[in-house]
Order: C-alpha cells, then structure tokens, then sequence
C-alpha cells in the first residue's frame, strides 16, 4: 500500500495498480474477477469515490476503477488535453494496456460524457454502457459557471476560488447526496486526499476550458450510441438536473432509465445497494 492510500484507504476488496498510459504514470485500483467493468469517476472524484462498490462490483465482475490522469494519484502533465475526446482515448488505451478487448462501461457525471464517448468512438470495444447522471446538454445547471471559469478572468480568479472550495468541501460533499446524513465516515478527508497534489488546479481549469465544446459534441454523440444503455438518476440531483434524463432517454435508441428516490448525485456512494441491485440486473441481462 502507498503512502497516500493510508490518507484515503483503499477498500479491502480492491489492489492498487499503477501503469504508464501515453506515458502519464495512470494509477487504478482493481477488484474481482470475471467480465471486464471500468468505472470512472466524475470532475472531483477519483477511484476513492467506488470504495463501496468493490466487494459488490467483484463478485462478479473484473472492476478497474483508475485516478483519470490531472486527479487523484494519477500523474499530472502539463499541457494535458483535458477533453472528452482526448479522455476517452485514455481510457481505450488504458483497456488496450490490460489487453482487454471489451468491456462494459459505469461512468458518473463527467464520468459519463467520457463513456459515452469511448462508445461513439470504439464501436463494440464497449459490452454495456451505464450512464449516471451524466453530463448533458439539457441540464444547465452550472453552465453559467463552467463559462466563467473557462474566460481569462475566471482563470486568473480560479486558485482563489479553488481555496475557498476547499474550505467548503464538507458543504460540497453535502450537496452531492439526496440526504446527507448517509455520507460515510471520513468521506471528505477522502476525497480531499485525491485533489492535494499540484497540479490539480490546471487540470480543473482545462476541463472547464472544454466543457462547452463537449457539450455540444455529446449532444451528436448521444443520439449515436448503439449498444445497451442504462440512464441512472437519484431524483434529488442538484448537479445534472434529473429532468435532462427524459431528454437523453429520447435520444438513445437503445436506452432504459432509472430514477432512484431520495438519492442525489452520488447513487453508487449514497445508496450502494439500491445501485448494486439495479447495475447488476442490467449487465447480467443478455
């Protein structure tokens, strides 16, 4: 075990792993075993925020849960193309690295627009896609932000913000759930850990630098994914409104939605079983 998984434990379910991925040293965490399942995390996450869903996840699966490259304790180049697009890529090869030809897909949020976009744009390397709360264009929560953070004054303005965030994480993290008292133990010194290094500003600043550009793109890509997908959402979401989730159900023609109550945004980490239920149904369905 690392140093740094002693500040954010690691389940007792998973093993930590570290591999060179477009030469960015990509840390992941791996669990189980059976048919490939990647998870990947959304904007402030990183393979922390699955911690209870190994032991679950792993009964039956081969969970690779990675820290995307800019966060957690994955390495952080400089200059990194913080797309979609470009994301999606290393998420491919990062399967290419494992020697895995498909897989089936679990991505949260931002999490989501990059899984959705590893489909577009690898035909059938993707088994099964799950979508929570991912990113779209129909919510507009929050893009009256992300453009102002892209502009030059929100990125001067940006390492001043992100301090007072920081300060603020507990009420973040509170937002992030339909009922906050259901926040595990220590879940703030959790995911405070992944977002410590230097580093971590630029890739936040990069993502928003794109995030209006991906928007538009994953309202083409949407419309084109053609494999089984499932739409999840906590109807007490405040970060990707769940009224978007009935635009997106529209759109995809292979796509089955579920709405789960009184959950927010976190559904894996706010009420795991209830996620657990739902997930496996679906990816055991063939």
């Amino acid at each position: 075990m690392s140093a740094h998984s002693e500040v954010a434990p690691l389940s007792p379910s998973a093993e930590e792993h570290f591999l060179n991925v477009d030469g960015i040293r990509l840390r992941y965490l791996r669990a189980g075993r059976g048919r490939p399942l990647l998870l990947i995390h959304g904007l402030l996450g990183y393979s922390f925020c699955w911690r209870r869903n190994f032991e679950a996840l792993g009964r039956h699966f081969d969970v690779i849960a990675p820290d995307l490259p800019g966060i957690g304790f994955s390495e952080r180049p400089r200059d990194l193309d913080c797309s979609l697009r470009a994301a999606a890529a290393r998420m491919l090869r990062l399967l290419d690295a494992l020697g895995i030809e498909q897989a089936d897909v679990i991505g949260n949020s931002h999490g989501g627009g990059i899984a959705a976009t590893m489909a577009a744009d690898a035909p059938g390397r993707l088994h099964r896609l799950i979508l929570s709360a991912p990113i779209n264009p129909w919510s507009e929560h929050g893009q009256l932000l992300t453009a102002a953070l892209a502009s030059r004054a929100g990125r001067v303005a940006f390492p001043a913000i992100w301090r007072g965030l920081r300060r603020m994480r507990g009420y973040i993290l509170r937002r992030m759930y339909g009922d906050p008292a259901r926040i595990p133990a220590r879940s703030v010194e959790g995911y405070v850990a992944g977002l410590m290094a230097p580093g971590t500003t630029e890739y936040l600043l990069g993502v928003m630098r794109c995030w209006h550009s991906d928007l538009r793109q994953l309202e083409r890509i949407y419309s084109k994914l053609d494999l089984p997908v499932l739409l999840l959402w906590g109807d007490r979401d405040s970060a990707v409104l769940p009224q978007s989730a009935q635009r997106l159900r529209s759109l995809i023609p292979q796509a089955e939605l579920r709405i789960l109550p009184g959950v927010g945004h976190l559904p894996h980490e706010e009420a795991p079983d209830e996620f657990h239920r739902v997930v496996l149904d679906f990816l055991r369905h063939d």
